[in-house]
């Protein structure tokens, strides 16, 4: 059976900060009259499943190629349980609780999983923000004491974002995504997040939405002032030990990725084409290590996209 780029039903995911802006900006089917926060594009986790929603492999899960194709989907990768990235789009109409991610080292204490993530902004409104790590002269004492008296948003680095942009955040990074982004995480396949601070927003029921303060602190890197956004190498965004990610403004056809290792692939702005699948903004495809036409080719101008890639892969790729 010759390999096919594959896609994905989306899962939408209700949120209280959510809106509708996949759908506006996207063309995403979103259920009606729900604020939906964020669509798992690419995701192998217990409670959820990408789903194949067309071709020879319909019907077939994420977790059921990772366990059954793995060579012909995936390559060369190191064994694990579950296909170890999660991609996401995220649609901010308001600000996100502050939160962080455990390190591995307070994961394996605390019962949770390490997240290391990036954001890339796919839309952002003129006065969007993000906020990522400490202000200089943050301490654990400080921000404890901000945390008692509500002014823990003072001890935080704010920074001002706009579409194109891209922000790295591995776990022990305190943060949270402002209000008016709209953004493509690519992250480890993860769903530990610690609550820190939630702007005393009221959950549906009306009372305060839940905390996570004893783990916040064990995890969040005291010594984390100021990070900036990534200043780009040329096409590459991110080249981690985890992920790799590169910024694409495809004006002629060009290779997705060495044979023998999978790509995915998102279409930012204009349409592209692999093997027959065309690509809108906002949709993802994954490419088979296998795939014979590895080949993305514009089919519409000005055409974008980000490619990612699994950080470990056989030498020489």
């Amino acid at each position: 059976m010759p390999l096919q780029p594959l896609t994905f039903t989306p899962l939408f995911m209700e949120r209280i900060w959510g809106g509708r802006r996949l759908e506006t900006l996207f063309g995403k089917p979103l259920p009606a009259d729900v604020r939906i926060g964020e669509s798992w594009e690419i995701v192998d986790r217990p409670e959820a499943q990408s789903i194949v929603r067309g071709g020879d492999w319909a019907g077939r899960t994420l977790h059921d190629l990772w366990m059954h194709e793995r060579s012909e989907v995936f390559g060369e990768m190191p064994d694990a349980p579950r296909f170890p990235l999660f991609l996401k789009l995220l649609d901010a109409e308001e600000k996100l609780s502050l939160q962080v991610h455990p390190p591995a080292p307070i994961a394996a204490k605390l019962g949770g999983e390490p997240k290391t993530e990036c954001w890339y902004v796919a839309h952002a409104e003129p006065d969007a923000e993000l906020y990522v790590g400490l202000k200089p002269g943050s301490t654990r004492a400080s921000f404890e004491a901000a945390l008692k008296a509500g002014t823990v948003a003072d001890q935080i680095h704010r920074l001002p974002v706009r579409a194109r942009q891209t922000m790295f955040l591995p776990s022990g990074r305190v943060h949270a995504i402002g209000a008016g982004n709209v953004l493509v995480e690519i992250q480890q396949n993860s769903d530990t997040t610690y609550r820190v601070f939630d702007w005393n927003r009221k959950a549906e029921d009306g009372q305060p939405r839940t905390l996570h303060l004893a783990e916040s602190l064990a995890s969040i890197d005291f010594d984390d002032f100021e990070p900036d956004l990534i200043s780009p190498a040329g096409e590459s965004l991110v080249h981690d030990s985890l992920f790799r990610m590169d910024h694409w403004d495809l004006r002629t056809e060009r290779v997705a990725a060495p044979r023998g290792e999978f790509a995915l692939v998102v279409c930012l702005i204009g349409q592209l084409d692999c093997a027959g699948q065309s690509l809108r903004p906002g949709e993802v495809a994954l490419l088979p290590a296998g795939l014979a036409d590895r080949m993305l080719r514009p089919t519409a101008p000005q055409t974008s996209l980000l490619r990612i890639r699994a950080g470990q892969v056989p030498t020489g790729s």
